[in-house]
């Protein structure tokens, strides 16, 4: 049913996305799925990486460590952005269709009065993308 899921990540706030990790990992753990972790930088340097091959090692070191815990195949895609905080929407779908997932696992918070005016990244990319989406509070 599940063959491959896509699991955004913030390499700077990985403490917040615990239930979102330990979801997509019971979720392929189930189905046998691979997680492919995504996660989109800038192309300027950051807390995180001064390049965006930086970035990309250690978003990689990110999903070796994910598949040691839980036991799961793992992969990583890390995308670059002109603007990630503007970007960040349009570059997510894209990436769902770029690893070929068929399901997207991502936190989200509870709503809230601006989400009437600003749609959460969640929201938005359940909105618009071709693949069922998880979204995790």
């Amino acid at each position: 049913m599940v063959s491959k899921i896509m699991t955004p990540v913030d390499l700077a706030h990985v403490e917040t996305l615990e239930k979102t990790l330990q979801c997509a990992a019971d979720l392929a753990t189930h189905y046998k799925a691979q997680v492919v972790y995504v996660a989109v930088t800038t192309g300027q340097p950051s807390k995180i990486a001064h390049t965006p091959q930086e970035f990309a090692q250690k978003l990689e070191a990110f999903a070796k460590e994910q598949a040691d815990t839980h036991g799961i195949e793992t992969s990583s895609h890390a995308l670059t952005s002109h603007d990630p905080t503007i970007d960040l929407d349009p570059t997510l779908l894209k990436a769902v269709d770029e690893t070929g997932a068929d399901l997207v696992v991502m936190a989200t918070h509870p709503p809230n009065f601006s989400d009437y005016v600003w749609p959460s990244n969640g929201g938005y990319v359940a909105e618009h993308a071709k693949a069922s989406v998880f979204l995790v509070r």
